[in-house]
């Protein structure tokens, strides 16, 4: 029981948990703003390729 206690009040390994939170939640945000970024470049070279695609009356 003693050992199951000592286990509950040991805080050395909190510190690195708290660390691998912030580095996942900093990741997926970077992943969410880089696909919305993808989108609006394909969507901006998709609208210059239709564009220059026109010929020129």
């Amino acid at each position: 029981m003693r050992l199951f206690w000592s286990f509950i009040r040991d805080e050395r390994g909190a510190t690195a948990v708290e660390y691998g939170l912030i580095v996942a939640v900093l990741s997926l945000s970077m992943i969410a703003g880089f696909t919305v970024f993808a989108d609006a470049l394909t969507n901006m070279f998709g609208t210059i390729s239709n564009n220059v695609d026109k010929p020129i009356p």
